[in-house]
């Protein structure tokens, strides 16, 4: 395992689309729901906890070699809103892109070749962090520390929110993403 390719691969300027989606929180801000560091924390820990847990499980299982067209499919059962599958399979096509490209894997090309509309992101994740070297653990933890990051950025963007403010409640989280990820790592080995 390289802790490196960890980085690289949780880094906001990976070029797999996911910095550019706010994970609901566009919508929650119209809502009225965040306007501001605490209402984001509640926001991101109700996401952590309900999206983030399943996209972590999801990729921690295709991490350790579960058939990710099997988990494909159970990421669409467990994606009832219609434009929310195609925004995953988008964010799945973008991130197979960059991974391709980043670490060359016939696992890659194959699930490419399945989903040439693309698959589920956290799927996805999880064959990137297999050809990177990485395992369950390292692809739970990008996807759950995605699922409140894109959030914390986006509110940045959306309401002005002091970036300082978006990352203390990252900081504050940063235990809840832990437990959440060895649930998630978990469920993802019991496949």
């Amino acid at each position: 395992m390289s802790r490196a390719a960890l980085l690289v691969l949780a880094d906001g300027r990976f070029p797999a689309g996911g910095h550019a989606h706010s994970g609901g929180a566009e919508e929650a801000v119209k809502a009225g729901r965040i306007t501001g560091a605490a209402s984001l924390e509640d926001f991101c820990r109700g996401r952590l906890h309900t999206a983030g847990l399943v996209a972590a499980s999801l990729a921690a299982a295709a991490a350790v070699g579960v058939d990710a067209v099997a988990l494909d499919a159970a990421a669409d059962a467990r994606t009832p809103s219609p434009a929310l599958r195609v925004a995953a399979r988008k964010l799945g096509r973008q991130l197979m892109r960059a991974a391709r490209a980043t670490w060359p894997s016939g696992e890659l090309d194959d699930l490419a070749r399945r989903f040439p509309k693309g698959a589920h992101q956290p799927v996805v994740l999880g064959v990137a962090a297999r050809a990177a070297g990485l395992g369950a653990v390292e692809a739970a933890y990008c996807a759950a520390y995605e699922s409140v990051s894109g959030p914390a950025s986006a509110t940045v963007r959306l309401l002005s929110l002091d970036p300082f403010d978006a990352t203390g409640v990252l900081a504050r989280l940063a235990p809840t993403v832990d437990l959440v990820v060895d649930r998630a790592v978990e469920a993802g080995r019991r496949v």
